[in-house]
């Protein structure tokens, strides 16, 4: 127990000196995560926003609430989710990360997976995909669909923003985390609803 609060505690440190590319100038907070430490499931987002930055914790505006409300609607807990973004610096007017910053934070992020070592992997929009894999998606192509890859299970879904203005997408969303629900069920990380 001790090794992995050490481990935290650096890597928590070696997120508040980064300064590999230019987001960490406007930032009020730096962003790691919310939930457990360690956990099966592991919620990947783009990059905080206003509140976010403020809070130093991701999801906690309304795409944060409608999160929340979904985890709570299929019975997890903080200790069941690792909830995190691919940037960890806000952008500017809550852009889009550009390409290099994502790969800038990518070393991050890798860090981030060997301290949770999650089994389910929940990629929230296409910026969320786009980091993780390198490539652009097409939502309507990945959303909704396991894929495995080096002992993962990754599913891709809508980010609750895209659905909070468009609230017709909060029904992919939902079938798309009860999915997620089955899956960790069926790797018996999770206990059937």
């Amino acid at each position: 127990m001790a090794d992995t609060t050490l481990n935290w505690e650096s890597f928590e440190s070696k997120c508040a000196a980064c300064k590999a590319c230019g987001l960490c100038e406007g930032r009020t907070n730096i962003v790691i995560y919310r939930g457990a430490r360690s956990a099966p499931l592991m919620i990947i987002g783009e990059a905080p926003g206003e509140s976010e930055d403020l809070q130093g914790k991701p999801f906690v505006g309304r795409s944060g609430m409608l999160l929340q409300n979904l985890l709570a609607s299929y019975g997890f807990t903080d200790n069941d989710y690792h909830i995190c973004n691919i940037c960890k610096c806000r952008p500017p007017a809550n852009r889009r990360p550009t390409p290099e910053e994502i790969k800038a934070c990518k070393v991050l992020l890798a860090d981030q997976f060997r301290l949770v070592k999650p089994k389910v992997i929940l990629l929230c929009g296409s910026t969320a995909y786009e980091g993780f894999f390198g490539t652009k998606p097409v939502m309507k192509d990945v959303r909704g669909v396991f894929i495995e890859r080096k002992g993962y299970q990754i599913m891709t879904t809508y980010h609750p923003a895209y659905a909070l203005r468009n609230p017709a997408n909060k029904v992919p969303i939902y079938d798309d985390m009860g999915k997620v629900r089955d899956k960790l069920t069926e790797l018996g990380l999770m206990p059937p609803l």
